[in-house]
């Protein structure tokens, strides 16, 4: 069984249309007209345990209200969302005790109150037993380096340390499954790389599900190998983050570094950075191993590199082309 199933899954909302002007202002007061809006449309994926899956897709996609009804705290309104086995709009007390919700542009610690105090409210709203309570945290605040500030106010804390002290907050209850949204907004390169050591240590330690939007991509890359893109709330994509570029990216790079120098390259293809002993081509894929031969056939090449384009290019293309934009029902008359 997949730690999280996900079939056919939609979300719609139903949201007042605002008309410019005073007529318009005034007749929405007598008959007010609204148009659905689906966040979420039909989308299917599962996420088997222990499996670390980044969720990508621009702002409105859909992500976070995927993730807050896989959470339980949206009801779909189609299809089919379940989490180790449990419908999770139910929010059963069994359910709510294996996972956890990391959401980074929202604070869930108690902003005027140390975190420690934060951390006991979690351990009597969990029902956690003290001692392995107390192990847990510690052992968190150690491999978090929180030691000098769990007796701060939250509110005097830097938004790296903050992050950090809610990803403990979120992990006391040590849940099966996490579903992060944007753990490291906002965070420096430093913090980032902090943070996605640790859930990457976490998962090995606990084989833990991970869930990850981020719209940063060296989060993506570092810890995930499958990707799912979503985009207008439909699925664009589910597989590997290698095959992303297979499918989306039409052509690849050839990087040259040649004994003597040459004039002109350009006969060869397009050539987007020449030095005169360096030179990069953008080339179309099917076309990479024929240029390659003729450039090691004409040149004395001392070194010669093929690469798919970056990661961030790739994803940037895919949003550029989008599937139809799905037409919102009919207004009501």
């Amino acid at each position: 069984m997949p730690a999280v199933h996900v079939a056919d899954l939609t979300k719609r909302y139903r949201v007042p249309v605002r008309e410019s002007g005073l007529r318009a202002s005034l007749a929405s007061l007598v008959r007010r007209r609204y148009r659905d809006v689906v966040a979420v449309d039909r989308i299917s994926f599962d996420v088997a345990a222990g499996e670390m899956v980044g969720f990508l897709g621009p702002n409105g996609a859909g992500k976070t209200t995927t993730l807050k009804i896989l959470s339980g705290l949206l009801h779909p309104d189609g299809g089919t969302a379940e989490v180790l086995g449990h419908t999770p709009s139910q929010r059963s007390r069994e359910f709510l005790g294996r996972i956890t919700l990391v959401m980074g542009n929202r604070n869930q610690l108690a902003w005027d109150l140390p975190a420690m105090d934060s951390f006991n409210l979690h351990r009597s709203i969990y029902r956690l037993d003290t001692a392995a309570f107390q192990g847990t945290r510690d052992e968190l605040i150690d491999l978090l380096d929180l030691g000098g500030l769990v007796d701060k106010p939250v509110r005097n804390l830097s938004l790296g340390e903050r992050m950090k002290m809610e990803l403990a907050s979120a992990l006391l209850h040590r849940p099966s499954v996490l579903f992060l949204d944007e753990p490291t907004i906002g965070l420096d390169v430093t913090a980032q790389r902090k943070l996605r050591e640790f859930v990457a240590d976490y998962n090995r330690r606990q084989g833990a599900t991970v869930l990850l939007t981020s719209h940063y991509m060296a989060d993506v890359v570092a810890l995930c190998r499958r990707v799912i893109v979503i985009h207008h709330g439909r699925l664009l994509y589910d597989g590997g983050l290698t095959g992303l570029s297979e499918r989306f990216a039409s052509h690849k790079t050839i990087t040259i570094t040649l004994a003597t120098p040459a004039e002109s390259l350009h006969r060869y293809g397009t050539v987007i950075a020449q030095e005169p002993l360096k030179a990069t081509f953008e080339v179309a894929r099917t076309e990479t191993s024929a240029l390659a031969s003729r450039l090691l056939g004409d040149f004395e090449v001392l070194d010669l590199t093929i690469e798919d384009p970056p990661i961030e290019e790739v994803i940037e293309r895919v949003f550029a082309h989008p599937a139809e934009e799905p037409e919102p029902e009919p207004e009501p008359v």
